[in-house]
């Protein structure tokens, strides 16, 4: 069974994969796909767990792919710490993206409650999405090491749990203060 870790971005996807490298019974990548087309996209291989916060714009592909036969999970992290890490990167990426392709401005009045608006959109979207899957759970940045022993078990993962866990001490794909 493939492993979707949906998530608005800056709250820990990196790291979750880390973790799951340790899982023997499953491959794990983040955002292995983010450059393919159509069909690719969303081609994945069985017993995959894959994390990429720009999944959040393909949920009706991925219930039309996958539909309750995967496991769900929705990562998160507290608000403003999300907040802060995307101000940070506000000038490439889904922030960008979202802000010139979406709302159509360079330059919004509050750029953090942009950021926000942003977080809650994609939040909300996922909690849509999963109203009415069987396999899912959230997961909160906060309390990943006992959010992970959850994750490990929901999966029924096999391999090295110690070493997974320890990835949680490690800051992966962390935002330079500007």
């Amino acid at each position: 069974m493939n492993v979707f870790i949906l998530n608005a971005g800056r709250c820990g996807s990196t790291t979750f994969i880390k973790a799951c490298q340790h899982i023997s019974n499953y491959s794990a990548a983040h955002e292995s796909n983010i450059k393919k087309p159509g069909s690719l996209r969303l081609s994945y291989p069985a017993n995959h767990i894959e994390a990429d916060n720009r999944l959040s714009w393909f949920l009706g592909r991925l219930d039309r792919q996958y539909g309750n036969n995967a496991v769900y999970v929705h990562l998160q992290r507290n608000t403003d710490d999300t907040v802060k890490s995307f101000l940070r990167r506000s000038h490439f990426g889904i922030m960008k993206a979202y802000r010139e392709g979406i709302y159509m401005t360079d330059n919004p009045d509050s750029p953090a409650a942009f950021v926000e608006d942003y977080i809650n959109t994609v939040n909300t979207n996922i909690r849509y999405f999963l109203r009415d899957k069987t396999h899912k759970m959230d997961f909160s940045l906060e309390q990943a090491k006992d959010d992970f022993r959850k994750f490990w078990e929901l999966i029924q993962a096999e391999g090295d749990i110690e070493s997974a866990l320890g990835e949680w001490d490690i800051p992966y794909n962390k935002s330079e203060p500007v």
